[in-house]
């Protein structure tokens, strides 16, 4: 093992024995190289004032190399600052910048010990960077039943871990902390288990409301102190599009520092917050009692990025970076937040409306991109397909029953002949099935 990763996990050990346990065989092996490249071009730049010929970048008239019709739509922004490689960890003001932006927008992070974000290719890069470093094969991996099937892809497939599921709602229609208590302290003799929360969830729209998010963290806490190292990844890529009286912030605040056997970790994003999906700009944020395990983790995420994808982009981090940092931002975005709103509650009205009760009921939600309709009678499958031939429109089938809609994409005004057409397809499924 190299010695640098050796450095690392002595650190980690020695500050929190349980956050060591839980790294997997790649977690304990990676680093960042300090003797490379990078280190040694980052010595040049401050000391080699004559010529610097150490970073693979060409230059021109004492500036990054560029092609004027690249620049021509690019004018507003400095060529240092799209051009050249951002640092494996992201540019260091748009980390500061966002770090801030969190203590604003969850206020439970007061006063708790996290770390500075790193910058991920968004929200799958941090999720892939999480598997990477605590699942190896067997690990236990605990999600709802009703979740994003990319989850299956990065735990599952890439790391080998075994996938749990549990139901998303309970009896009363609201979150299974009960499901999830069951499934997690089935992992004692393991003694290790990843949980991922996903809220607003996709598919379903669903953030949980102030008691429910209570109850998760006792359950968390509960499963540490029965002697489970828990990695808890707050999957917060819809965050912030809290339509009604739920959470309205990130569970990463309640779940920071909660115990010695409690990793929390938070993955975000510019990608759906900031309406910059293409940008793919996310964070990776720990938290941990002391900040030399955070320095670890740390350089150990950094050294998976410099062994996947080097650097993320730096243009779309300079884009994020000048609009958190514009006077005109909050403005903007409490714009498109309140149409957002607009569609969701216009959905609910059309679905509390009575017209489709016969076809569907729907899910609760109230945050986020999605709704899903519980088909009563036709298969999910059949109205998706008889949707996209007969009447060229799109949704998501997901298992026999359930029919993810995306409002987030369709204007308000258009919404009703939507759910009207679901109908008519629903419809016509049974009619067919029927003959």
């Amino acid at each position: 093992m190299n010695p640098l990763a050796k450095q690392l996990n002595a650190t980690i050990e020695q500050e929190n024995p349980h956050i060591y346990e839980m790294l997997s065989g790649i977690g304990k092996a990676i680093y960042f190289p300090k003797e490379g490249i990078l280190s040694q071009s980052a010595e040049a730049k401050s000391k080699a004032k004559k010529f610097n010929a150490t970073i693979g970048i060409a230059t021109e008239g004492g500036q990054p190399m560029h092609l004027k019709i690249i620049q021509d739509t690019l004018s507003a922004y400095e060529p240092k600052d799209i051009y050249p490689y951002a640092p494996p960890e992201g540019k260091p003001e748009l980390r500061t910048a966002w770090r801030k932006k969190m203590l604003e927008e969850s206020p439970t992070l007061q006063n708790k010990q996290f770390g500075n974000p790193v910058v991920t290719n968004a929200l799958t890069h941090g999720l892939s960077i999480v598997a990477d470093l605590f699942a190896d094969a067997g690990d236990a991996v605990i999600y709802p039943e009703k979740n994003w099937e990319n989850y299956e892809l990065t735990f599952g497939l890439r790391r080998g871990a075994e996938i749990i599921e549990y139901p998303l709602y309970n009896e009363q229609n609201k979150f299974n902390s009960a499901g999830l208590r069951e499934s997690l302290l089935a992992q004692k003799d393991k003694g290790k288990a990843i949980v991922v929360l996903n809220f607003p969830n996709n598919p379903t729209g669903y953030t949980p409301g102030r008691q429910e998010g209570e109850e998760i963290v006792a359950v968390i806490k509960e499963a540490a102190e029965a002697g489970i190292n828990v990695v808890v990844v707050s999957d917060d890529a819809y965050f912030g599009l809290f339509f009604e009286d739920s959470l309205h912030e990130s569970l990463f605040g309640m779940l920071a520092n909660l115990h010695p056997r409690v990793l929390a970790v938070k993955v975000d994003g510019a990608t759906k917050e900031e309406y910059v999906w293409g940008f793919r700009v996310g964070f990776i944020t720990f938290a941990a009692s002391t900040e030399n395990t955070l320095r670890a983790l740390e350089q150990k995420t950094m050294g998976i990025i410099r062994a996947t994808i080097s650097s993320g982009p730096h243009p779309s981090q300079t884009f994020v970076l000048r609009a958190l940092q514009s006077p005109d931002f909050q403005a903007q975005k409490a714009e498109k937040f309140a149409i957002m709103q607009q569609r969701a509650n216009r959905v609910k009205a059309l679905l509390d409306s009575g017209k489709y009760n016969n076809e569907w009921d729907y899910y609760p939600f109230n945050s986020g991109y999605f709704m899903c309709l519980k088909l009563k009678s036709a298969s999910a499958e059949a109205v998706r397909t008889r949707l996209l031939d007969n009447y060229e429109i799109g949704t998501i089938a997901l298992g026999e029953t359930d029919l993810r809609v995306a409002f987030s994409c369709i204007e308000e005004v258009h919404l009703e002949e939507l759910f009207d057409t679901i109908h008519q397809a629903a419809l016509d499924v049974a009619r067919i099935a029927h003959k």
